[in-house]
């Protein structure tokens, strides 16, 4: 499913991914997926530049599996279509694989049983968790946890950093 996944101009609807940012952005998932290669975990799918897209700063999906939590791909943010699969045993070792990190931005969790989604999404340390989907509200404040930024954006509380609010007490003397 990975590998069939669209890789093109993000005016395209058919597009369902876009270009890195800028080249050193795309320099630096190419990094990562030369360093996940060093450390031992097994590219699985995608880790080079799409075929037939010779302009424009585009990596393909990738899938890296044998990874643990020790690794760098797995401890660092590489904001690009770079996936790690970390096998676990039972909920509560998946959400202290999760939670071990100096990060927190974002997480996702799929799911048939949408209630016990919702308890594991409780459980992580991020400032936003998906649960069977992607996207999110830009009515709803949306930040880091950690070293994964400072503050919110969005929201009222997104609204509120551009605020200083002041007390002023009227004090009448009598």
């Amino acid at each position: 499913m990975v590998a069939s996944l669209k890789v093109g101009d993000p005016t395209d609807p058919a597009t369902e991914i876009g270009p890195m940012v800028s080249q050193r952005q795309r320099e630096r998932v190419e990094g990562y997926v030369a360093l996940g290669q060093d450390e031992g975990a097994k590219l699985t799918v995608g880790g080079g530049r799409p075929p037939g897209l010779a302009t424009g700063w585009y990596v393909e999906p990738t899938v890296f599996t044998g990874v643990d939590n020790g690794m760098r791909i797995a401890r660092e943010e590489i904001f690009g279509p770079v996936v790690c699969v970390i096998p676990y045993d039972g909920d509560a070792e998946g959400l202290a694989i999760a939670n071990d990190s100096e990060y927190g931005l974002a997480g996702s969790i799929w799911s048939a049983n949408s209630q016990r989604a919702l308890g594991i999404a409780k459980g992580l340390r991020t400032g936003m968790v998906l649960v069977n989907g992607e996207g999110g509200s830009f009515d709803a404040p949306f930040g880091g946890f950690r070293h994964s930024g400072i503050g919110r954006e969005c929201g009222i509380e997104g609204l509120l950093t551009y605020t200083e609010p002041k007390q002023v007490p009227l004090i009448e003397s009598h």
